[in-house]
């Protein structure tokens, strides 16, 4: 027997759907910024703290609504104070998003700047061989709920607000394009978190069809592909979403991509040792960067249990961007944040399930 789908949450409904359900209550029009306001402003713990609301309303709101969709589980902090944060589903599955502060001394970021990665699967069926949230498969998407509900905890549990965000973290974002689509509403809406577009970046594997599609989306959204390999054979080790949509087809997507956006692309690479960081590999990237007017994201293998991949030795990633930026691509080289805190996607939540019987233990094995 099925078990009945919980109540909404009240952080995937946009604004027009509140001011509906209140016009059929016979609620006056204002009520819906107060209840916004406590929502995604406030961000409150329960119906209760409304206090600006009738007791009769609260009631009513209880009884037709959730406020989120998603519990605190876990928050681990590292010694460079990224933080990462596990959250319970009403099925009892586990997602996670990670708080990543600037860090200006390198990157010439501003001070206060803070980005949240954002899952929007559980698990993942692309399977992406240095990547945790694929490796007990994939269970479900997420809800617009979900995924909003994400940011809002991370906010509250941190005291910060997220001011730049990224869907890199379980899942591939365009699989789940439709509730992708109406989070960035709810995101981007002045009644909400009015989190402009360009501070929006969506990250894949390498969907073409979806790219296209997402082209086509009036707000200015950045897009990250994770490539990871600058040829086909290389990539397809590492990426099997390749084998679908090899190099050629992907970059006619995204020069389709450049031709509508007027944001830069983000070439996600994640060094792996002996895989993929030879210099041979870095000369083949920068011609494919500078073809995309890409710029290029490095980033230092993260170790998952389970997988026997290593990170390359750290002059050797040094090498590896200076053959870049030689090449007159502008490369960033990232490998502090968060390598003592579970970082790789999906590890954290990995571990969890694991713990609880919800998915077998995995066993270690050569992804190569």
């Amino acid at each position: 027997m099925t078990a009945e789908p919980p109540p909404p949450a009240l952080t995937g409904l946009p604004p027009a759907a509140i001011a509906a359900w209140l016009a059929e209550t016979g609620q006056p029009a204002f009520r819906a910024k107060q209840i916004l306001d406590w929502v995604w402003k406030k961000k409150a713990g329960s119906f209760d703290e409304m206090t600006n609301l009738p007791a009769a309303l609260r009631a009513a709101l209880a009884e037709k609504f959730r406020l989120t969709p998603l519990a605190h589980a876990q928050t681990q902090g590292s010694a460079d104070t990224t933080r990462k944060f596990l959250f319970r589903l009403h099925d009892g599955r586990y997602v996670e998003s990670v708080l990543i502060p600037a860090n200006p001394a390198l990157y010439g970021e501003p001070a206060d700047r803070h980005t949240l990665c954002v899952s929007s699967q559980v698990g993942c069926a692309y399977g992406c061989k240095f990547c945790a949230s694929g490796l007990a498969g994939f269970t479900r998407n997420l809800t617009a709920a979900e995924i909003t509900g994400q940011i809002l905890a991370a906010e509250k549990l941190s005291g910060e607000r997220v001011d730049n965000l990224v869907f890199m973290g379980m899942g591939e974002p365009l699989a789940n394009l439709p509730e992708l689509l109406d989070a960035i509403e709810l995101i981007t809406s002045p009644e909400t978190l009015h989190l402009g577009a360009r501070h929006l970046t969506v990250s894949t594997s390498g969907l073409v069809p979806q790219i296209r599609q997402l082209a086509e989306h009036p707000r200015q959204i950045r897009l990250a592909i994770s490539l990871h390999g600058a040829t086909d054979d290389v990539r397809e080790k590492i990426m099997p979403v390749n084998r679908k949509w090899p190099l050629a087809e992907l970059f006619a997507a995204l020069d389709y991509w450049n031709s509508r956006k007027n944001q830069k692309l983000t070439l996600e690479y994640i060094l792996i040792d002996g895989i993929n960081d030879s210099r041979e590999q870095a000369a083949i990237l920068a011609r494919h960067a500078r073809h995309l007017r890409a710029k290029v994201n490095l980033i230092p293998y993260n170790t998952v249990a389970g997988l026997d991949w290593q990170r390359p030795p750290e002059e050797r990633c040094h090498a590896f961007r200076d053959t870049l930026q030689q090449a007159g691509v502008t490369a960033t080289l990232r490998f502090e944040k968060g390598h003592d805190i579970d970082a790789a996607c999906g590890q954290l939540r990995l571990k969890q399930e694991t713990a609880e019987g919800i998915v077998p233990p995995i066993q270690p094995t050569n992804p190569a």
